[in-house]
């Protein structure tokens, strides 16, 4: 007995997909711009969320070095300080602005 042979894909599926309406040139310049609207503003918050992981980033580092005792200058662990207390702060923030937005 011979293996059977896969079965093809059902390709309407894709062709009714949203991804297959990405991919297709738009009408209309009105479409264009909606689209490409949308594109900037996906763009615009994949930049709004590393903004916020470097925010957390920076918080910890700066937390490293408020704790680092005598190895660290007064100045600089007295500023790392505040930034630790801060950056939080302003990361939670930009996610709730970032939230009420979409």
């Amino acid at each position: 007995m011979s293996p059977k042979p896969p079965s093809k894909p059902d390709l309407r599926l894709v062709a009714e997909s949203e991804v297959y309406d990405l991919m297709k040139p738009p009408a209309t310049t009105a479409e264009r711009v909606k689209r490409l609207q949308q594109e900037a503003r996906a763009l615009a918050l994949e930049e709004v969320e590393g903004l916020e992981r470097l925010l957390a980033e920076a918080a910890a580092k700066a937390r490293e070095i408020a704790e680092g005792g005598d190895a660290y200058p007064v100045g600089a662990r007295e500023i790392a300080s505040r930034l630790a207390e801060d950056l939080p702060m302003k990361a939670e923030t930009i996610k709730a602005i970032v939230s009420r937005s979409h």
